[in-house]
């Protein structure tokens, strides 16, 4: 029955998302794209992040990681509260005082262009890495469960994929993408919901009975207090709060929709909102994760290993689903993880291209005079951006090593840091840098970084860094900035 369904929905999925496009797009120009005209409803934008920061990955992943970490992704998801508040209070009001289509721009009026397209080329390498590493997963999945079942080569899907978010993305940029994403964290949703729905009614359990399975489950674990490991609290919450504040807030992808709210105000209650719904769905995942888990263990279903005997828990659920809960299980699994690829997807592909133009290109976006050539470039580069993305994904299908691609990944995780360094900087100091010298310090930062993390066991009594080598870095980052500035009373600009 999938394989008479999925063809159908796909082809629905995105004839829906066309209209949408067409629908929003019709009149669109210039600051239609890069900030939905200021007249983006703070309701759709809120909904909308939540699909932007639930990609396909997560879908899979966060259920899986039950098996391995139990609840401790929930002390994460605490710090990710308190990171989104410091969001809303500190850096929109920044963001918005500026005017910014960039955030990145306001390295720029702090230090000095250099600093600014510095700040850019990180996050460009962050996202086409990332982006493409999630792609990457996510259509191995399918490409595993499903498409190989119909001979389609590996390529040939992706090619299809890019395209597809290609062409609704073209025209309306931020001022579709406001609307689309929106939709498809709707879709997110039900997945997850009729997931678990169905993974209960085979364990034949009722509402209440779900809540009594968690509790009692030796998965539900949620706090951890031993310093040395990953797990520890201390490290997740706060690690959570810095991821919050540099890779939604420090991010273009995750601010240029919040910029295009038509004021502070409405902006940061879309923040609000979507950190208590966020909090709630990654509830539902770790929630699913334990069903799933019990479910395996009551079947006497073997769990997918390596050729090593590790776990694969991002296999966990496709497998389930796909293979052991029926049709319906299988569809509700294609719904949301198809609505958490596209829709982490599609707006990479447009604020790549606004940092991209605005920092590195130094483009003007306002004013009629400049319409017609901000057009024709930004067309160039949404399109390059979109080949850059195929490249990076067939790349890592040729690799096809995960030691090697999480590798990568990880090493472009490093990227995060000095950019939180820069904005901390910029934002608690009245210093003045040499900006020439400014990229060089956001070099030496991850590397430095990247030996502490390899001789941590050695040279910290056998500690082990987790997520807050985030920290570290940004910290690095601001001492190396310190170390090539100057005091100087600020007389242009007041950092909020």
């Amino acid at each position: 029955m999938l394989s008479v369904v999925f063809p159908f929905f796909i082809i629905a999925y995105f004839l829906f998302l066309f209209i949408v496009s067409w629908l929003s797009g019709r009149k669109a120009d210039n600051d239609s794209y890069f900030l939905g005209n200021k007249k983006s409803p703070w309701i759709l934008v809120s909904i909308g992040m939540l699909s932007d920061s639930l990609s396909g990955v997560t879908f899979i992943s966060v259920p899986g990681w039950v098996g391995t970490t139990l609840f401790s992704y929930l002390q994460i998801v605490m710090g990710y509260l308190v990171g989104y508040f410091v969001i809303a209070r500190v850096l929109l009001p920044l963001y918005y005082k500026l005017n910014l289509v960039s955030i990145y721009s306001y390295l720029n009026q702090r230090f000095g262009k250099h600093t600014q397209k510095t700040g850019s080329a990180f996050f460009l390498i962050s996202r086409v890495v990332g982006a493409a590493f999630r792609l990457y997963l996510t259509a191995s999945v399918l490409q595993l469960f499903i498409f190989d079942k119909w001979h389609v080569p590996f390529a040939l899907s992706v090619i299809c994929i890019i395209i597809l978010i290609l062409l609704y993305t073209f025209k309306g940029g931020i001022k579709t993408l406001v609307y689309t994403d929106a939709i498809q964290s709707g879709f997110l949703v039900l997945g997850v919901i009729l997931s678990i729905a169905t993974i209960s009614s085979q364990l034949h359990l009722g509402f209440f009975d779900i809540i009594h399975t968690v509790q009692v489950s030796p998965y539900s674990k949620v706090f951890f207090w031993d310093w040395h490991e990953k797990t520890f609290f201390v490290k997740e919450f706060f690690s959570g709060m810095f991821i919050a504040i540099v890779m939604t807030g420090l991010d273009q992808n995750m601010m240029q929709k919040n910029l295009s709210c038509r004021t502070l105000k409405s902006s940061q209650k879309n923040m609000y909102w979507f950190s208590v719904v966020y909090a709630i769905v990654n509830v539902f995942f770790l929630s699913m994760g334990v069903l799933l888990y019990t479910y395996a263990n009551i079947q006497h279903i073997t769990l997918p290993v390596n050729a090593a005997g590790k776990p694969l828990t991002d296999h966990l659920f496709p497998m389930l689903a796909l293979n052991y809960l029926g049709d319906f299980a299988a569809i509700a699994f294609i719904v949301g993880l198809t609505a958490a690829t596209f829709a982490s997807a599609d707006c990479v592909l447009t604020t790549l291209t606004t940092s991209f133009c605005v920092d590195i290109l130094g483009m003007k976006t306002d004013g009629e005079k400049h319409e017609g050539k901000v057009l024709l470039t930004r067309h160039i580069v949404h399109i390059s951006f979109a080949i850059l993305l195929l490249a990076v994904i067939l790349v890592f299908r040729v690799l096809n090593n995960d030691a090697v691609i999480n590798g990568i990944f990880t090493a472009a995780g490093y990227t995060y840091g000095p950019l939180l360094g820069l904005f901390a900087f910029g934002l608690f100091t009245q210093n003045k840098i040499n900006d020439s010298l400014s990229p060089w310090i956001c070099i030496i930062s991850p590397i430095i970084c990247f030996f502490l993390n390899l001789y941590s066991q050695q040279l910290f009594d056998g500690y082990i860094f987790g997520y807050e080598l985030l920290i570290v870095n940004g910290f690095i980052t601001f001492l190396g900035l310190l170390l090539i500035s100057r005091r100087e009373l600020k007389t242009q600009l007041t950092n909020g």
